[in-house]
Formats: structure tokens, sequence, C-alpha cells
């Protein structure tokens, strides 16, 4: 008993030893935060991608891809079993998107895909990630007559979109060219009871924006209803559209000099295409498509990179359709497993039961094996690093003790002559040395789960003070900074903690319990 009342009377009357437990207090919750933030992060990501990626990605190689979807989808079916719970064919290709602002063109290198979007939304959340509200209930490549999202829905009314141009004044949608005009005349010639419209573009789809030239639209009489171009009529932008084509939030638009971005295409605007056929060798193949939707994941890798198509368009495009069988080539299949399926263990069958000369098998987390990779490294070496701040107080504790062992030789002499023994003089500074740990540990598990809990508030106030963005959604993946706690990881660190107390009170507790009482006193 007199062991612990000595441990609590030393941690009451020695200040010094209130360095030590600062210093454990400041290296628990900075691994709590750290190790939060970095989980929160790692989990968003992982949650983010796995809604872009089905549970198992069946490729083939080459651009031709292989034919046949519904025989591949029934034998992948026929070796999984149960464990499947939806499918979808799809087409992807290399390819470059091309959209006229003002006089000049803007080009930008996609990835274009082919989907059917009625199985597409099964497999993947693909259509969470859509700006139009109906389009998140049932993806579709018509063009919807208004109501796009105006504001960011994770931010809500915090950050509405700018739509630059529009606000700028700049003339977005244009008027007929000296070439469109020539083509219109060429085609009146042979027609004159045909309607050509007098401009060519359509009303702003966006629903909340007052603009001066959706106001002269409207007065212009343009109807936005939208049909299928005829082959016997002149294109009429105002009241058609060509295929639709839902592209990558981040391919639409810039980033101005105050950090707004400015709109350069919008729902309702044409743009073109152009990607290699499948044939050999191929050829390159341009088609004219109508911008229906926007697709944000807030993963800049895909929405700068990602344009999704009807797949039976871009399989007639690329000459992907056999002719004689009517039978189309895809390049993937996309596997959603039911949930608790083991995913590994349905990859492995798939790669055992296919060629794999022929066909390329992977998980989501096989496709990114590298990103996912660095990291966990990362977070690993963020936690080596910020556990030498508690081992540095590790080092205070030792010389503190140290101290006490030399101040309290007296003392610790006259507790062996009333029999105290050396194991219990050693208890006395483990103890000791195990107090501060404790006594340390809980005040920075406080301290970093209050930290974590208001990571945010906390954020805005450095922002606020220092007039600079500490955490930028347009840089950064997400626009709240992300935290998860894990119950096992503040376990670990405050076992830690109070393991490195204990441990540097080891050698002073090892000297002070050597002491000769007679050597003790004879010191005073």
């Amino acid at each position: 008993m007199y062991k612990l009342v000595l441990c609590w009377r030393y941690l009451q009357t020695r200040y010094i030893a209130l360095a030590s437990v600062i210093s454990v207090t400041l290296g628990v919750a900075t691994l709590i935060v750290v190790n939060s933030v970095m989980s929160g992060f790692t989990h968003e990501m992982q949650f983010r991608i796995h809604g872009i990626l089905s549970d198992i990605v069946f490729d083939g190689h080459g651009l031709e891809g292989f034919a046949d979807s519904q025989w591949h989808m029934q034998r992948i079916r026929q070796i999984a079993g149960d464990d499947i719970q939806a499918m979808t064919p799809t087409v992807h290709v290399p390819a470059m998107l091309n959209y006229r602002v003002g006089q000049r063109w803007v080009h930008r290198q996609v990835n274009f895909i082919g989907i059917d979007p009625a199985t597409y939304s099964l497999v993947s959340d693909c259509a969470d990630y859509l700006q139009h509200p109906k389009n998140r209930d049932a993806p579709s490549f018509q063009l919807r007559d208004g109501g796009y999202d105006v504001q960011d829905r994770e931010l809500g009314e915090e950050s509405p979109y700018r739509h630059g141009m529009e606000m700028a004044g700049w003339p977005h949608r244009r008027r007929i060219g000296a070439e469109e005009k020539a083509w219109v005349a060429a085609q009146k010639k042979n027609n004159p009871q045909l309607a050509v419209p007098e401009r060519v573009g359509r009303a702003d789809p966006f629903s909340g924006i007052a603009t001066p030239l959706r106001a002269a639209e409207s007065e212009a009489g343009v109807v936005q209803q939208w049909g299928p171009v005829s082959e016997d009529q002149v294109y009429d932008k105002a009241t058609q559209q060509e295929t639709g084509v839902i592209i990558g939030y981040a391919l639409a638009q810039v980033l101005g000099r105050e950090g707004d971005h400015y709109f350069l295409v919008l729902p309702g605007d044409d743009v073109k295409l152009t990607f290699p056929t499948a044939g050999t060798p191929p050829k390159a193949v341009s088609g004219s498509f109508t911008v229906v939707d926007f697709y944000q994941s807030k993963m800049s890798e895909y929405d700068s990179a990602f344009v999704f198509a009807p797949i039976e368009k871009l399989q007639e495009m690329r000459g992907m359709i056999n002719p004689s069988t009517g039978v189309a080539n895809v390049n993937s299949i996309q596997v959603k497993l039911r949930e608790g399926a083991d995913i590994e263990a349905v990859r492995d069958k798939l790669r055992a039961a296919f060629p794999p000369e022929l066909y390329a098998i992977s998980t989501w987390r096989d496709k990114q094996g590298p990103l996912l990779a660095a990291v966990q490294m990362e977070t690993a070496i963020l936690n080596i690093l910020l556990f030498l701040i508690i081992a540095v107080a590790g080092f205070g504790i030792l010389a503190i003790f140290f101290m006490i062992v030399v101040e309290k030789t007296k003392d610790i002499g006259i507790l062996k002559s009333l029999g105290a023994s050396g194991g219990g003089v050693m208890a006395i500074f483990l103890s000791y040395g195990l107090l501060l740990g404790s006594v340390g540990s809980g005040a920075g598990l406080v301290l970093g789960l209050l930290f974590v809990n208001n990571i945010d508030h906390v954020r805005r106030s450095v922002e606020w003070i220092s007039g600079q963005p500490v955490f930028d959604p347009s840089i950064y993946y997400f626009q709240e900074i992300p935290t998860l706690v894990d119950p096992q990881m503040i376990v670990w660190v405050i076992m830690g903690a109070m393991a490195i107390a204990v441990i540097a009170s080891v050698l002073p507790a090892l000297r002070a319990a050597r002491l000769h009482p007679v050597e003790a006193l004879r010191y005073e």
C-alpha cells in the first residue's frame, strides 16, 4: 500500500514530472488524430473507388475484346453460383474529346466507356455521382429538360456551381458559323421547304440560373424538347440531340484566377469524340455526341478521364458487331458479388476456369493496388515517426527518475532500514512510471478524441486566422476532413505509451533497489 501512496505523492508534488505527462499526452493525442484522419481518408477513398469499380472486373486482352458477353456471363454465374448479384458488359477505349469554345477547340484525352445504363448502375454507384436527380434514380442518355443541380450536393448551399461563361457574359452557345451556313444553304437548295433554326444552341439546362443568354433564347422561341435526329432533315440543335454522353465533371471546366470553376461545356452542348476501331490495323473514327449529364465522383483520376455512352452505339461505331451473326464484342464484364461473399475466392475460381492468355480477372483492390499500398505505407511511416514523440517523453521520464533517485537517497535508505525490500523500492518507481504513462495516455486520449470530433471547426478557425485554405476541396478528394476512430488503434497507442513510460523507469528503479541502506544514510 505504501508504494501507491508514495507514487501518488510524487505525482502531486513533483512538478517536473508534469513535463513528462505533457509529452506523453501530446504524443498520444497526435497519434490518435493522425491515425483517425489517415483511416478516414483511406476508408473514404476506398469507398469512392469501390463505388466506381465493381467487385470483380473480367477483362479481355486487346481493343477488340471478346465475343458473346451473354455466354461469358452465364459461364461466370455457373462458376461463382449464388455469389453473383449482378453483371454488366462494357466497352472501353482510349479517345480524344473535342469541343469548341469561341473560335478555338479544346482537346482532352479520355477513357471512352460504353455501358448499359440499366445494368451498369446495378454493379457500381455510378448513378449516384450524376448531376440530374432523375438520372440518379434511372440513368438515361436522353437530355433532361432542366433540373440539373446548381449546388454541390455534399456542401449544399455553401458551394454553388460557377457557370462562369454565362455569369461573365461570355456567349457560351454560339451562332451558326460560316461553314455551317454554307452547309445549311446547300440543304435548303435541295429542299426549299426545310425549316432551319436561326441559332445553333439550346436553352440553359441548369435551373435557377437567370442569365441574359437564357432570356434571349427564350424570346427567340427555343423549345426544350429533345428528339432524335432524322436522316432526312437538317439537325436542329434547338430541338434535337445526338447520341447522349455523360462526361466527367473535370472535363467540362477550368479553374479561374480566383479559384472558381468555369464551365466550358454544359448539358445540351455537342462534343466530338475520336477513337480507334476494333479492326486490324485500327482506324480512327469520329462522332458527334450531346452532353446529357456530368459525372462527379470527386476522384480526379476518374472525373478528368471518364466519358460514358450507350454500349450499342460504341460497338456499332467501332465495328465490334459481327455482320453475319449479329453478336457484338465487349472489352470487359463488371461483376458485383452478394454481400459477404469472398471476393478473392471468387476471383481465383474464375482465374482457374478462364485461360490467362485471353482474359485478365482482378478485384477492385487489384486494380488500385499501387495506390492503396502507397497509402498504407505512408500511414505506417507516419506512425513510426510520431511514436518517436512518445519515445522522447520516455527519455524525459528516464532523466527525471534518475534525479528523483539522487534526491531521495535518504528516503530510500530509511525505507530499507524499516524493512522495505529492494523489490518493493523498485516497484515504487515502476509504479510511478506506470502512473505517469496512465495519466498522460488518459489526457492524450481525451484531447485526441476532442480534436478529431471538432477537426473541421479547428480547420475553419485556422483558415480564418491565416487567411489561407488548409484543406482545399479542389485539390483533395473530399469536401470535409474525413475521420475514422479505430478502437483497436486507440488500445495499441495507449498500451505503447504506457509501456514506454514503464520501460523508461526500469534503470532508475534498479539503481534505487540496489542502494544499501547504510550507504544511503551515510550519503545524506
